[in-house]
This record gives structure tokens, C-alpha cells and sequence, in this order.
């Protein structure tokens, strides 16, 4: 079995069916997908100030910039936003899109985003911005429609590969850019959302594997080609769990030789 097919199958094993649960098995995962999410756009998230957002709810003695605490605080209250409708498996819409977006910026737009062009929190933009090397983005007229579209279609799938759904999705998100600011962070809370709500494991897209992450959408933008980013989020999945795998393997092996000493006895 491939190493992501054993992935998937550990993380069904653990039959999440309360936010305790989820609590449980994503207690440190939540952590590191907030600092690495929030650290690909803003350089001044660090792991130690997230860490203690989420664990005390507070940093003590924090001199840096009051937005990287913002986004950082949003992260964590958007996991407790999120986390009973997961275990609900409660299907994608615009309504849930805003919301998500609603929370993780709230208290983070500049002045020119906010009073110059009359931009909100958990709105779709109200004007045009254009983004990546092919400067990508749906125009304003168009969001509702292409993000309706884009949802209903993800939400109509009934087959079993929900990887490359998610990755088909994360792209076409990204293409649209349907938000004035944090569509990086809103898509990859959706992907995981996607993939909890669908019995598959949740993944962190490393800051230190950026490069590659945006050389992956960038090829969607330019030729519709999804492979690059299937395989990316195949092989980050792979990372992510990887301890816990390693781990999981470790005590199947002592239980199976407990049981042969049992046997031999």
C-alpha cells in the first residue's frame, strides 16, 4: 500500500465522531497549520507566538506587528468555528466561504483596503485585483457566479478521490481570488475543511515548501494542468503525518509481537 493510502487509512481509524475528537487527534496539527499557513504571507508569524495563542490564548511580551497577532488569533477562532461542523460534515456553500473568510481577517485589513475601497471582512471584493505571474482573479461581477459554480461542482462529486477534488478546488479558489485580501489563508482552511468533511486527513502546506506550492498553482493558471498540485498535496499529506504514522506502525509492530510471544508460549 502507498504511503498516502496508509495515511488515509490511519486517519479513518481514529473514527472522529465528537469536536473532542478532533480535538485529540489534531491537537499539535492545529499549531503548525496555523503558523505555517499564516507564515507564507506575513514573514513575521513566528511558531512560539502561535503556539501560545493557541494554548493560552494570549502572547506575553510581544513587540512585533499587531496584525501577525490578529491572524494568528483569527486562525485559532476559526478552528473552534469550524471544528463541530466537521464532525456534522456540513457541505460547503458561499455562506460558509464568507464566514471562514469573515473570521481569519477580521481586524487585518490596511486603511486603503478598509476605507479607500470600502472592502470587508467576509465579503467578496468590490474591486478588481489580479494576482500571481498571469495575474489571475475572477472580475468583480463574476465572483458570485464562478464561486457558486465552483462549490456546487465540488459538492455534486460522488466518487472516492477526494485529493484531486480538493486540489482541482484549492486551484480554481485561488484562480477566482474572490477576496480583496487572505485568499491564500481562506483556501487552505477550505481544502482541510473538504477533506475532514470527507473522511480523509487534513494537510499543512510548509512555508519552507512555498516555492513549489506557487510554482504548482501557477501552472494551473497558465495550462489548467491539476497533476503538479495533486502530487504536491499527495506529497504533503505524506509529511504531515508522517510521525504519526511512523508512530502508529511502531505500536501495530509491538502488539503483533506481544502476540507472537503469546502464541509461542
Amino acid at each position: 500500500m502507498e504511503k498516502y493510502s496508509r495515511v488515509v487509512e490511519l486517519w479513518q481509524s481514529y473514527k472522529i465522531a465528537s469536536a473532542d475528537d478532533l480535538d485529540k487527534y489534531l491537537d499539535s496539527f492545529r499549531i503548525l497549520f496555523a503558523f505555517h499557513s499564516g507564515k507564507i504571507e506575513n514573514e513575521e508569524i513566528t511558531y512560539h507566538d502561535t503556539r501560545e495563542i493557541f494554548e493560552n490564548g494570549r502572547i506575553v511580551n510581544f513587540t512585533g506587528s499587531p496584525r501577525a497577532v490578529f491572524e494568528q488569533q483569527n486562525q485559532r477562532l476559526c478552528y473552534e468555528f469550524l471544528k463541530g461542523k466537521i464532525v456534522q460534515k456540513e457541505p460547503l456553500s458561499i455562506e460558509l466561504v464568507k464566514e471562514i473568510h469573515r473570521v481569519l481577517t477580521g481586524g487585518t485589513y490596511d486603511e486603503r483596503r478598509y476605507i479607500a475601497n470600502e472592502e470587508r471582512p467576509g465579503e467578496f471584493k468590490r474591486h478588481d485585483y489580479v494576482t500571481g505571474i498571469y495575474e489571475v482573479g475572477s472580475a468583480v461581477e463574476n465572483v458570485e457566479k464562478d464561486m457558486t459554480e465552483l462549490v456546487a461542482e465540488v459538492n455534486e462529486y460522488k466518487g472516492k478521490d477526494y485529493l484531486k477534488v480538493v486540489a482541482y478546488f484549492h486551484a480554481r479558489f485561488e484562480y477566482i481570488h474572490p477576496f480583496a485580501d487572505g485568499n491564500g489563508r481562506v483556501g487552505r482552511t477550505l481544502l482541510n475543511y473538504y477533506l475532514m468533511t470527507h473522511h480523509h486527513p487534513p494537510l499543512i502546506v510548509y512555508d519552507e515548501d512555498k516555492r513549489m506550492y506557487y510554482e504548482c498553482l501557477q501552472k494551473y493558471d497558465k495550462t489548467e494542468e491539476l497533476r503538479p498540485l495533486y502530487e504536491f498535496f499527495k506529497y504533503e499529506t505524506e509529511k504531515t503525518w508522517e510521525k504519526a504514522l511512523t508512530l502508529a506502525n511502531g505500536v501495530q509492530r509491538e502488539r503483533k509481537g506481544l502476540s507472537d510471544f503469546d502464541q509461542s508460549r
